[in-house]
């Protein structure tokens, strides 16, 4: 499928196709995406993430709700998302609706993580404004302490976004900027397919 992509007739193979593609040639994280919002004044906001899951159902990562992409995403909604693997030379663009996912997949993921990062969702207080590194370190010590051995329980202002997808487009570069583009369109309970000028 990867050579003949716009042939496909659903975008979720082929986005597991090119994933793992990606998986084999990119050095870091190619898992990695932007994920773009906008503020209370429609001021665009983008930064990257890293996809934790996705299935039909949608794309799913995590984050501090009270961070500004929580706080924008909680107010719109919407999110759109981008994968680009530069070592492939091709990008995915996604927009679509946005929830929020079940306690127990949050839980379930949250203890997946490492010991220091559960530490460091009590300790930081995402994106809003630091005085010094000490008092990251301060937090970080104290909330330490504060669990112990113990369980590192799930705060409840950190849970996961899932962006439902209305919108897939496939890109991939092709010699003199005559590139091949497809965009998958929801349209029912299936996808409308359009092949696009480059």
């Amino acid at each position: 499928m990867t050579g003949n992509f716009i042939e496909a007739n659903e975008p979720f193979d082929l986005f597991a196709t090119w994933l793992k593609d990606a998986e084999a040639s990119e050095p870091n994280d190619p898992n990695a995406m932007a994920v773009a919002s906008v503020d209370e004044s429609g001021m665009p906001n983008i930064r990257m993430v890293l996809l934790k899951d996705f299935s039909p159902e949608g794309f799913v990562f995590y984050t501090n709700f009270k961070s500004a992409k929580g706080k924008e995403l909680l107010a719109s909604r919407k999110a759109g998302l981008l994968f680009h693997w530069k070592s492939l030379r091709r990008q995915i663009r996604i927009r679509g609706q946005v929830d929020i996912v079940s306690d127990t997949e949050a839980d379930e993921y949250y203890q997946s993580r490492a010991r220091g990062s559960r530490i460091g969702a009590w300790a930081s207080k995402q994106s809003r404004p630091l005085e010094s590194r000490f008092a990251l370190e301060k937090s970080v010590a104290e909330y330490t302490a504060k669990f112990g051995l113990g369980t590192v329980p799930r705060p409840n202002y950190w849970s996961g976004f899932i962006v439902r997808p209305e919108q897939i487009e496939f890109w991939h570069d092709r010699p003199f900027r005559l590139h091949d583009r497809i965009v998958f369109t929801q349209a029912g309970d299936g996808w409308e397919k359009e092949q696009l000028y480059p």
